[in-house]
């Protein structure tokens, strides 16, 4: 049995290998052909056949067996969001509009609040992380690693402050799993949203956008074909949605220490899987109202009530030592958003093998 194995993998290795052509049957031997195989570090000690390199985020029981779906052959998908106890309210209905037979809930939770939650009925299926006054960027780039979350087929990483109303999750996912969307967020309700981009903002009577052929809120203008941010081949980051394959590449992309990810947006069409004009595009039919509250790092005492145009015109001061934090937290995103464009010149001039496919010079 080893020994077809092991022409099996010689096989394949020749295959990988042109150059050990030249060597015969008797210069290749089991233990050299081992010398090629790929484990993952740390797992050498052990027969290939007991390492297990992913995971899932799926609850199990002490005894008994497992739950069962409904629909078992339809590949589930994961919701993660950074929640605080003042959006309670908002999150709950948010969740409710992803069906439990196929989404994973995972709630990050940044004032520390966890049993506060236990109420709503979904709260014991959920995934609970806390850590205080953390983005759902820090929270991301440390627990979900690709490995965790490859056995789903999307990776919603939103916002708490969505408003869904005209959202249905389960439509979302077959438009852009039918589009071939690897990079996605549901286009924004221009009426009653904060909005900063054109790119994201809903087009009535649309199904989905892949680009915008007019001029961009940076005074750039967008045509037919254009191929680049942000005229086409990004989303913001409130609420964007990964295919796990393109999940595995942004995930590398995250700075551990630039918890607000700002930069990533327009960088995001190098983990398309390909064409970014073609595989990032933004749902008009499944749109939702971004409120663009101030909750992470923002007011104690605002709610979801408040009009995005108060919050912008009323920033919250800390009597205690009269500092603005939005204010300050705006300045550390701006400063991160310099470091990571620092940290991508220098990476991209230091890497004598990496080519850029968007280079159009």
């Amino acid at each position: 049995m080893k020994n077809t194995s092991f022409q099996h993998l010689r096989t394949v290795l020749v295959q990988r290998f042109p150059e050990l052509q030249k060597f015969d049957d008797m210069q290749v031997t089991p233990t050299d052909a081992c010398k090629y195989q790929c484990s993952p570090d740390g797992s050498e000690a052990l027969p290939k056949g007991i390492v297990v390199k992913t995971s899932d985020l799926e609850m199990r029981p002490l005894w008994g067996p497992r739950n069962k779906r409904k629909n078992p052959k339809s590949p589930m998908s994961l919701l993660a969001m950074a929640v605080g106890k003042k959006q309670k309210a908002n999150v709950n209905e948010m969740i409710k509009k992803f069906p439990s037979d196929d989404f994973v809930i995972m709630l990050f939770h940044y004032d520390g609040i966890v049993d506060d939650w236990k109420d709503l009925e979904w709260s014991n299926r959920a995934i609970h992380l806390s850590a205080i006054s953390q983005t759902k960027w820090w929270f991301a780039k440390r627990f979900l690693h690709p490995d965790v979350v490859s056995e789903y087929a999307y990776i919603f990483l939103w916002d708490e402050d969505l408003g869904v109303q005209n959202f249905d999750a389960g439509r979302y996912v077959s438009i852009i799993r039918n589009e071939g969307l690897h990079i996605s967020q549901p286009a924004l309700d221009p009426e009653k949203s904060e909005v900063h981009h054109e790119m994201t903002t809903r087009e009535k009577g649309s199904t989905l956008h892949r680009r915008i052929e007019r001029m961009s809120r940076s005074k750039k203008n967008c045509y037919r074909n254009s191929t680049d941010p942000p005229c086409t081949g990004w989303v913001e980051m409130m609420a964007p949605v990964f295919s796990k394959e393109a999940w595995r590449c942004v995930w590398y992309m995250i700075q551990n220490d630039l918890i607000h990810a700002w930069g990533l947006d327009m960088q995001l069409g190098y983990c398309a899987q390909g064409n970014r004009t073609q595989y990032i595009g933004i749902v008009d039919s499944e749109y939702v109202v971004h409120y663009g509250l101030p909750t992470l790092g923002g007011s104690e005492n605002k709610t979801n009530s408040e009009s995005s145009k108060q919050l912008s015109q009323d920033p919250v001061t800390l009597e205690s030592n009269h500092i603005d934090i939005r204010t300050e937290v705006r300045k550390q995103s701006f400063n991160e958003l310099e470091t990571f464009k620092r940290r991508w010149r220098k990476a991209v001039e230091e890497d004598d093998c990496w080519v850029d496919p968007y280079n159009h010079h």
